[in-house]
C-alpha cells in the first residue's frame, strides 16, 4: 500500500515536474514580417511576395516548440491560401486558392499569422505570430481586343470647308491594366479617302469637300490597345456632305403651266425658306407677275372699243378716233399698225406719222362735260429739251394757228389744254392742266381718262385718280369763221407758215383713242374698260394666318406679303396662283419674279436672299370652230318684199361653235357632235353684207327694231353695204336679234334676187366663223299690162360664191346652185325660152282672131285666153341642169315640182299647147328645166 502510494505521489511528481519544464521550453512566439507586397498574375495561383514569406521562432531548435507547423490567413473572401514549406525553417508559400481575374480585382489585401508546433508533437501550448499585412496585386493578361461603343458612326458637314474634328470614334478594351486596356491608336482602312484621323479618334477631312463631287463618305475605321491589339471589328463612318448653306428660296420649279379654263394655278405649292439659322425678325415678300408684253400691259379682253364700251356699260355716244381703216373710216389708212399683238388694234407713232380726223366725225360741240380716253405706251423723249408730243389737237384749219384744246406729253408730262370761246365765257379761266407722273415715260402701257367738268379736270390713270400739281389761266379764244381740224399723233399748224403742215410729232403707241362729249365717265366703267383678265390671287384667303399682311396693286399684278414667322409665310406663299378668266386667254410666257427681304433683330438687313424667276406658260387654248347654219336659198313674192313688215332674212339661223373631242372646253361642254364638242361662248359682231351692188336706198334697206337690241348688249350699225351687229354678248341672243334683220324693197319689180353674206366673230376677229351665204329670189306676181316689159329686162346675175359645208341643209329641195361655168348657156338657154314663148304667144292671139272671125264658136275646153292680162316671168336664179338630164324628167318628178310652186302661189306654166311641141327640138340643152324658168300669172285666167 504504501508502495503504492509513493508510486503515485512520484508520478504526480513527475507530471508537475513535466508542466514546469514544458512551460520553460515554448517561450517564445513565432515571427514574420509585419508587411508583405506581392503580384500574382490572372489566370495562374502563384503569388510573389516580397519578402518571402518566412517565419522564425526563438525556441528552435527545440523540437516543435521552435518549428513552424501553420500559416493563416485572416480576411473575407480572400482567394489565396498560404502553406508551410519547412517547418524548422519556418519558409512558407502563399498561393491562389481559386482563379484569379484581374478584370473582376486587380488587388487584394488580407492578413496573415505563423503558428508554431507547441510544446510536443500534440501541438499542444502553440504560440503564435503578429498579424502581418499582406498586399497582393493582381498582373493583367492582355486577353481582350479594341471594340467601338457605336455600330455606326455619322456626320453632317457643309461643302468649302475645312475641319479640325468632324466627328469622334471611341473603342474600349475590357482589359484591366492600363497597358491593354488603353487605345493607343486608331486607323482608316478605307484608302484613297480625303480624311485622317488621330489617336485620339477625332476624324478630319484633309481636303475642301464638294457636294457636286461626292454627297457622301463611307469610311471604315480600326483600333489598336497599347499593346498594338487590333480591334475584332472595324467600325463605319458614314459622312454627308451638303451644299453650302445659302439664304434662299427651295422647292419651287421655274416654269408652271397654265391650261385655259381651269381657274386658278399655285404657283409655289411646296417652296419654302432656308434662313440657315439666322436670328430672323421679320420678313417682306413681293410676288410680281410681269405681263408688259401681253396685250396692252396684261391679258384683257380684245374686244373693239365700243364693244367693251357696251359691255362695260359706258355711255353711248362716244367717237372712235382710231378705228382700224375701212372704207368709211379711211383716216388711220396711212399709220402704223402694231400687228404682232393678238386681235388688239395698236397704232404706233415714230413721230413722222399723223391722222386728219374728217369733219362728219368729229364731234360739234364738247360742252362743259366731255371725256377722252386712251391706252398709251411712251418713254422718254430724246434730247435734253424735248418737244411737245401731241396726242390729240384740235387747232384752226387755215390763217391762225389757235390750239382750241389739245392732249400732249411734254418732258414727261401729261399737259390737257382748253381753250374756252368768247361765247362760252370772256373771264380769265383755267386753260392748261399738267399731272407730272411715273407712267408717263415707262414704257408700258397705262389707260387714261380725262373727266372735263368744267372748270375741274381729273385723271384716270389706270383706275386712279390724279390731280393736276399744275393749272394755268388764261383768256378765251376770241370768236372767228376759221373752221378747225382735229388731229391725232400730231397738230395741224394751219397758219403762221408758208405751207400748212403737221407739227409736234407723238412719238409712242396709242389705242382706243374715243372722245365723248355731253358725258363724263364713272369710276367703275373706267376700272372696267382697263381690267386685266389674268392677274395673281391667293387661295383660302380666310386659312391664311392673321400674322400675315398682304396687299395687292390696282391690276393684281404685285402682291406683297409681310410676316415675323417664316413657317406662316411658307404657308402664305404656298397660296399664291396664277388665274386668267378670259375664256380665250392669249397664249405665251409671264415672267414671275419674287423678291425678298429678311431683318434680323437689332439689324437692318442681316441675310441677303436671291430673288426667284420663274415663268408662267399660258397654253394655247382650243380654237373654236363657229358654225353658221339655216337655210341658204329661198324665194318668195315681190308682194312679200314690199310689205311693211319686210322679209326676214334669217328666221331660222343657228349659230353654234365646237372644238375637238380630245380638247376640254374652257366652260362648260354640251353635246358631242361627230368627234366634236359643242361650247358656249360670247361673240362681239356678226356682219350682214350685200353681195354684188350696194342697197339703192330709194328702193330697199335692210331694217331691225331696235327694241330687239333692249336688254342685250348689243348695237346696230346700217348701211347700203349691209347692217353690223356688235356688242358682246352670247351666240344665243345674236341668234334672236339676226332672226329680226328684215329685207325690204318697195320697188321689187325691177330685180330678181338679192345675195347676202352673214360673218360673225369672237375677240375682235380672233376667231371667224364660216361664211354664210344666203340667195332669196324674187317672184313676180303682175296685175298690169306694163310689167310685160319685164321679160325684156336684162337679168341681174351674181358671180356664184361656193357654200361652206354645213352641218345641216335645211330646205334643200330649193337650194338649187348656179355654176358659175354655166353662165354663157344660161343666157342662150333663156334666149331661146324667150323667143318659144313669143311664138307660143302669137300663135295663141292668131287662133283667137281666127276664132272670132267664125262667129265665136266653142271655144276649146271653154277658156277665155286673155292674152293681155297674161304675164311670163322668166326666174334667172333658178338652176339649169345638164342637158342629158332634160329629157329624161319623169311625171312623177314634174308633179312634184308643181307641188312644190304651189306652196309659193306660183303655177308653172307646162307646155300642152301643140304648137309649142314643134320647138322641142330648137330647145336644146335648155329643154330640160323649161317649167322652172317661166311663171305664169294665173290670177287673170279666166276659165
Amino acid at each position: 500500500m504504501e508502495n503504492l502510494r509513493i508510486s503515485l505521489m512520484l508520478i504526480l511528481v513527475t507530471m508537475g515536474l513535466r508542466n514546469v519544464l514544458a512551460g520553460k521550453v515554448n517561450k517564445h512566439k513565432p515571427w514574420i514580417e509585419t508587411s508583405y507586397h506581392g503580384v500574382i498574375t490572372e489566370n495562374n495561383d502563384t503569388v510573389l511576395l516580397d519578402p518571402p514569406l518566412m517565419a522564425l521562432d526563438k525556441d528552435a531548435p527545440v523540437p516543435f516548440a521552435g518549428e513552424i507547423c501553420a500559416f493563416k490567413i485572416h480576411g473575407e473572401d480572400a482567394p489565396f491560401e498560404a502553406v508551410v514549406l519547412n517547418k524548422t525553417s519556418g519558409e512558407g508559400l502563399l498561393r491562389a486558392s481559386s482563379p484569379i481575374d484581374c478584370e473582376l480585382q486587380k488587388e487584394y489585401t488580407f492578413i496573415i499569422q505563423a503558428y508554431d508546433c507547441g510544446s510536443r508533437a500534440s501541438g499542444t501550448n502553440w504560440k503564435k505570430s503578429h498579424k502581418a499585412v499582406v498586399h497582393i496585386q493582381v498582373n493583367d493578361v492582355n486577353e481582350f481586343a479594341p471594340t467601338f461603343r457605336e455600330p455606326v458612326y455619322k456626320a453632317t458637314v457643309t461643302e468649302g470647308k475645312i475641319y479640325d474634328s468632324i466627328l469622334q470614334v471611341e473603342a474600349a478594351d475590357e482589359d484591366c491594366s492600363p497597358q491593354y486596356s488603353q487605345i493607343c491608336n486608331y486607323e482608316i482602312v478605307t484608302p484613297d479617302i480625303p480624311f485622317a484621323i488621330d489617336r485620339n479618334g477625332n476624324i478630319r477631312n484633309t481636303e475642301i469637300l464638294s457636294y457636286d463631287k461626292e454627297q457622301q463618305y463611307k469610311i471604315m475605321v480600326t483600333a489598336y490597345d497599347c499593346a498594338q491589339k487590333k480591334a475584332t471589328d472595324d467600325v463605319l463612318v458614314r459622312i454627308d456632305v451638303k451644299p453650302v448653306c445659302k439664304p434662299a428660296w427651295q422647292g419651287w420649279n421655274k416654269r408652271v403651266e397654265y391650261e385655259p379654263g381651269t381657274g386658278s394655278k399655285p404657283l409655289f405649292p411646296t417652296m419654302h425658306l432656308e434662313t440657315c439659322d439666322g436670328p430672323v425678325s421679320s420678313i417682306r415678300v413681293t410676288v410680281e407677275l410681269q405681263t408688259n408684253h401681253i396685250g396692252k400691259g396684261c391679258d384683257r379682253e380684245t374686244y373693239s372699243e365700243k364693244s367693251l364700251q357696251k359691255l362695260c356699260g359706258a355711255s353711248s355716244g362716244s367717237t372712235d378716233l382710231l378705228p382700224a381703216s375701212s372704207a368709211t373710216t379711211n383716216w388711220t389708212a396711212t399709220l402704223l399698225t402694231d400687228s404682232g399683238r393678238d386681235s388688239d388694234l395698236i397704232f404706233r407713232f415714230d413721230g413722222r406719222q399723223a391722222a386728219k380726223i374728217p369733219d362728219r366725225v368729229v364731234p360739234k360741240n364738247l360742252t362743259d362735260q366731255f371725256t377722252i380716253a386712251t391706252w398709251m405706251k411712251h418713254g422718254p423723249s430724246p434730247g435734253l429739251r424735248a418737244e411737245k408730243e401731241t396726242l390729240l389737237c384740235n387747232s384752226d384749219k387755215t390763217e391762225m394757228n389757235r390750239h382750241h384744246y389739245a392732249f400732249y406729253v411734254h418732258n414727261c408730262r401729261l399737259v390737257f389744254l382748253l381753250r374756252r370761246d368768247f361765247n362760252q365765257v370772256d373771264t380769265f379761266r383755267p386753260a392748261e392742266y399738267h399731272w407730272k407722273l411715273e407712267q408717263i415715260c415707262d414704257k408700258e402701257w397705262h389707260y387714261y381718262v380725262i373727266n372735263v367738268e368744267f372748270p375741274v379736270v381729273t385723271l384716270y390713270v389706270d383706275g386712279v385718280t390724279y390731280e393736276p400739281y399744275l393749272v394755268t389761266d388764261d383768256w378765251p379764244i376770241h370768236p372767228s369763221q376759221i373752221d378747225m381740224q382735229l388731229t391725232v399723233g400730231a397738230c395741224w399748224q394751219g397758219g403762221e407758215v408758208i405751207k400748212p403742215q403737221f407739227t409736234q410729232y407723238f412719238r409712242g403707241s396709242l389705242a382706243g383713242l374715243t372722245i365723248r362729249p355731253g358725258k363724263i365717265e364713272s369710276q367703275k366703267v373706267i376700272s372696267c374698260l382697263q381690267a386685266c383678265k389674268e392677274g395673281l390671287d391667293i387661295n383660302s384667303l380666310e386659312s391664311l394666318s392673321q400674322g400675315i399682311k398682304f396687299h395687292f396693286n390696282p391690276s393684281q399684278s404685285t402682291l406683297v406679303m409681310e410676316g415675323d414667322d417664316i413657317e406662316y409665310i411658307n404657308q402664305a406663299l404656298r397660296k399664291v396662283s396664277y388665274i386668267n378668266s378670259r375664256q380665250f386667254p392669249t397664249p405665251g410666257i409671264r415672267r414671275l419674279k419674287t423678291s425678298t427681304t429678311v431683318q434680323c433683330y437689332g439689324e437692318d438687313t442681316c441675310i441677303s436672299i436671291p430673288d426667284v424667276d420663274a415663268f408662267v406658260v399660258v397654253l394655247q387654248p382650243s380654237e373654236p370652230r363657229i358654225t353658221i347654219t339655216g337655210m341658204d336659198h329661198f324665194a318668195r313674192l315681190d308682194t312679200e318684199f314690199e310689205s311693211s313688215e319686210g322679209l326676214a332674212l334669217f328666221p331660222d339661223i343657228r349659230i353654234i361653235s365646237t372644238v375637238t373631242k380630245t380638247d376640254l372646253p374652257p366652260q362648260g361642254k354640251a353635246r358631242k357632235r361627230g368627234g366634236q364638242e359643242e361650247i358656249i361662248h360670247n361673240l362681239d359682231y356678226c356682219d350682214i353684207l350685200v353681195i354684188g351692188n350696194e342697197l339703192n336706198p330709194d328702193q330697199e334697206s335692210l331694217q331691225l327694231n331696235r327694241n330687239e337690241l333692249h336688254g342685250k348688249h348689243l348695237d346696230a350699225a346700217n348701211s347700203t353695204s349691209g347692217i353690223s351687229i356688235y356688242g358682246v354678248d352670247t351666240m344665243s341672243n345674236y341668234e334672236q336679234v339676226l332672226r329680226q334683220v328684215r329685207y325690204l324693197n318697195w320697188h321689187s319689180a325691177g330685180i330678181f334676187g338679192r345675195r347676202f353674206k352673214l360673218t360673225c366673230s369672237e375677240l375682235n376677229g380672233r376667231y371667224t366663223s364660216n361664211e354664210f351665204n344666203l340667195e332669196v329670189n324674187v317672184l313676180h306676181n303682175s296685175n298690169s299690162r306694163e310689167h310685160v316689159n319685164h321679160m325684156a329686162v336684162q337679168p341681174q346675175y351674181f358671180q356664184a360664191i361656193p357654200h361652206p359645208v354645213m352641218r345641216h341643209n335645211v330646205n334643200s329641195a330649193h337650194s338649187l346652185a348656179i355654176p358659175s361655168a354655166a353662165t354663157v348657156v344660161i343666157v342662150v338657154c333663156i334666149s331661146s325660152l324667150l323667143l318659144i314663148v313669143v311664138l307660143g304667144i302669137y300663135r295663141v292671139r292668131v287662133a283667137r282672131l281666127h276664132s272670132s272671125e267664125s262667129g265665136g264658136g266653142a271655144k276649146e275646153n271653154q277658156t277665155d285666153w286673155d292674152d293681155l292680162a297674161l304675164t311670163i316671168t322668166v326666174n334667172p336664179m333658178e338652176n339649169v341642169e345638164e342637158p342629158q338630164q332634160a329629157n329624161e324628167e319623169s311625171e312623177d318628178e314634174e308633179e312634184e315640182e308643181e307641188d312644190e310652186l304651189e306652196e309659193d302661189d306660183i303655177t308653172s306654166a307646162e307646155s300642152d299647147v301643140s304648137d309649142d311641141e314643134e320647138a322641142v327640138t330648137m330647145e336644146g340643152q335648155c329643154d330640160g328645166k323649161r317649167r322652172e324658168q317661166l311663171e305664169w300669172n294665173n290670177s287673170t285666167l279666166r276659165y
